[in-house]
């Protein structure tokens, strides 16, 4: 069976916003707040309409999730469940964030992305944008094998790297019970402060694996190596 027609009259909005990015911006192609009200010209909060597909698995990035894009653009990068078929489109399979949570979570995570280690308004190394810190859902797998999804701090470039990546909590605790006394000790202690000083030569380890090829030819002969 083929998929309607975007602007089949007996649809709801956000199923012809869906058949839309399909069929008229095509997936990886930008569009605008503009794009949006010019397609459905009358209908309040259309715009709105197209976010609400995320919660449906669609991937549409915004310049925090893509620093390439304008601020009035936005990127078609995936569709998602195809919400204009019988039964997909009812209630929302992500329950929307309240403000009070969202406050809540950052604060519980210190306001820095826990994926990168980044805080709210830090600048990345190669100072082209501040970061900007959100709410992203983790699957983490359960002691029981089951899998829950939990809320986490996450900087806007890792909620795009990362979509996709699960925790293994019973992995956590195997690796925690295999430490000796002192590397126990050291964990508490990082956990204790929520955060790790790494030593020079460390940083400096982590600086060498970001250079290309060359350049970390060009270390090692420095070395001697």
């Amino acid at each position: 069976m083929g998929i309607p027609d975007w602007n089949d009259p007996k649809l709801g909005t956000m199923k012809k916003a869906a058949l839309w990015l399909i069929q008229v911006i095509g997936e990886g192609n930008t569009f605008t707040k503009a794009d949006v009200a010019g397609a459905f010209p009358g209908v309040a909060q259309a715009d709105r309409r197209v976010r609400d597909l995320r919660q449906y698995g669609w991937q549409i990035h915004t310049n925090r999730d893509d620093a390439t894009l304008d601020q009035h653009e936005q990127r078609f990068v995936s569709a998602g469940k195809p919400v204009w078929e019988p039964g997909n489109a009812g209630s929302s399979p992500r329950a929307s964030i309240t403000d009070r949570r969202r406050r809540e979570v950052l604060v519980a995570d210190g306001n820095m992305c826990r994926s990168c280690g980044i805080a709210a308004g830090g600048e990345y190394s190669d100072g082209v944008e501040a970061a900007q810190i959100d709410i992203a859902r983790r699957p983490v797998i359960q002691a029981d094998g089951t899998e829950e999804i939990e809320l986490v701090a996450e900087c806007n470039r890792c909620r795009v790297g990362g979509r996709g990546m699960k925790v293994d909590f019973p992995e956590v605790e195997l690796k925690i019970s295999g430490l000796g006394g002192f590397e126990r000790d050291v964990l508490i202690s990082w956990m204790k402060n929520g955060r790790r000083d790494f030593s020079t030569v460390e940083e400096t380890w982590a600086l060498y694996c970001t250079l290309p090829a060359e350049s970390r030819e060009r270390v090692r002969a420095t070395l001697g190596i």
